[in-house]
């Protein structure tokens, strides 16, 4: 128990405001960890707040977007906190528009927000006094990234930079003590996808849930896997991108 005991941590969650992010948040708060709340909605980040177990957790709203305040901002967390044993990154947005529809300025928004936030805040946590070696950061990519499917490439291209990303960063940051990995999501049941259950005709959803093995998968599946990499008990882990999808890339 040991390897996943986080007393003493702190911890930055991006996208803490639902889904990924206040799973992990609750979960990690649960095995001790001091967290630290980042999204854009002050409102919901509160509700998180409300959910965690323990004292000492805080919310900072931050629009991850804004790619070049992120150090700047990330620095000013750290000198009035203390400097972060790990970062869990969830922040960013899907898109799904054909290529008929695709253009440069939503292709390079998609781009920055996913990627470009992944990059900026790898940035920011390299800072002098921003880390506590051994760290983890862990970023989050999709199965969208290892495989194809119509209507997504902007979001694809984003998340498959992200894992590209994963393993240059963990080799330039490894000397800095720092891990960096990625995790690779199948299709989670939460507030972004119930919108996506209710647009799609049944037959459809259905046959989104059949590529699933083990069904669909939830938050707190995605929690447990993010737990994983930022603990001890992953120490000889960085580069790698781990794949929580309940079997769908295994077609």
């Amino acid at each position: 128990m040991q390897l996943f005991d986080f007393a003493g941590h702190r911890i930055l969650i991006t996208g803490a405001g639902s889904g990924f992010g206040r799973a992990t948040a609750v979960l990690l708060s649960r095995l001790g960890a001091q967290i630290v709340l980042a999204g854009r909605s002050a409102g919901k980040l509160e509700q998180t707040l409300g959910q965690l177990e323990g004292a000492g957790h805080e919310a900072a709203p931050f629009d991850l977007s804004q790619c070049s305040d992120t150090p700047a901002w990330l620095k000013k967390l750290s000198e009035s906190g203390g400097p972060f044993n790990g970062i869990a990154h969830f922040a960013g947005m899907h898109s799904a528009r054909p290529l008929r529809m695709l253009d440069a300025a939503h292709f390079d928004e998609v781009m920055r927000t996913n990627a470009g936030s992944a990059m900026a805040l790898a940035r920011a946590f390299r800072q002098k006094g921003c880390n506590a070696p051994p760290a983890s950061l862990v970023l989050t990519a999709s199965v969208a990234a290892l495989t194809g499917a119509a209507g997504v490439a902007a979001y694809s291209a984003s998340k498959g930079a992200i894992v590209s990303l994963t393993r240059s960063l963990a080799l330039e940051l490894a000397r800095e003590g720092l891990r960096v990995n990625c995790l690779a999501p199948g299709f989670v049941l939460t507030e972004m996808t119930a919108g996506l259950k209710e647009k799609l005709p049944p037959d459809q959803f259905a046959a989104i849930e059949a590529m699933h093995p083990l069904g669909l998968g939830t938050p707190e599946d995605i929690a447990a896997a993010a737990a994983f990499l930022l603990s001890a008990s992953s120490r000889w882990i960085t580069g790698t991108t781990l794949v929580v999808d309940g079997g769908y890339t295994a077609h």
